[in-house]
């Protein structure tokens, strides 16, 4: 049975390619609210709460009555962020899971898949996905995983890991099961507060994965496969492509 769990949704004002992300409107509502409204489906949070440095952001949650902690706007991830939103929000748990706040339409299935993962023993853990074509596998935006028998990760990388020496790359995917990142974390509360605490690593520097550098110090990353395939939305014009994603899969 998982131990008691917070959602943790950071959600930053400022963005080089979409400023004022959460609050942009999808369907009558904003993309913070979607994504809200979707972890709260979840079965096994004790807890959500959205983590912000911006007042707009928390102006407008009060406004849809969800729980929001003000962070600072100084923080170099998502991570950190989560770690001082866990601290002020008061709520025990033994847990916390990072949320992306920039997919309105997260399966919230996909959160309870890594909240079995919540054992007590896990120390950190994360999601995956089959690349299932030459296009994803070799495409650096998508990052891939490496495992080893216990389904905890080796490695994480923007190029292609193992290289297939006996087949050409375009059929590399055909005869080895390649898989990629699904960006939502688990942290155990204690390694969390440790992993805070690290300082940037040579791996993390060379590949810009902050998860590279829980691995260079030591850390275990539990890896659960998902079926769903996760839809960002990096820049406006994402949001009409989300749409029409979900539009897709809910025929």
């Amino acid at each position: 049975m998982p131990l008691s769990i917070l959602g943790v949704i950071p959600a930053r004002f400022a963005s080089s390619r979409f400023p004022g992300k959460p609050l942009a409107e999808i369907l009558g509502k904003s993309m913070i609210h979607r994504v809200y409204e979707q972890v709260k489906k979840s079965n096994l949070l004790k807890d959500v709460i959205i983590a912000t440095d911006d007042e707009r952001i928390a102006d407008h949650v009060e406004q849809f009555n969800g729980k929001y902690v003000l962070t600072s706007a100084h923080h170099p991830s998502g991570t950190d962020r989560c770690f001082e939103a866990f601290k002020k929000s008061g709520v025990t748990a033994s847990y916390v899971i990072n949320i992306q706040g920039d997919e309105p339409f997260i399966d919230p299935s996909q959160i309870d898949l890594l909240a079995q993962l919540c054992d007590g023993k896990t120390e950190l853990a994360t999601l995956m996905i089959r690349c299932d074509s030459k296009e994803v596998l070799f495409d650096k935006g998508e990052v891939k995983i490496v495992r080893n028998a216990q389904n905890e990760a080796l490695y994480f990388s923007r190029e292609v890991i193992p290289h297939l020496k006996k087949f050409p790359p375009a059929e590399w995917h055909k005869h080895f099961d390649y898989f990629r990142h699904v960006g939502m974390y688990a942290y155990r509360a204690d390694v969390l507060e440790q992993i805070t605490a690290l300082h940037p690593s040579s791996l993390e520097n060379a590949e810009s994965l902050e998860q590279l550098r829980w691995l260079e110090n030591g850390f275990k990353i539990k890896l659960a496969e998902t079926n769903f395939d996760s839809h960002c939305v990096d820049s406006p014009e994402d949001i009409l492509k989300v749409i029409r994603l979900m539009g897709m899969h809910q025929k």
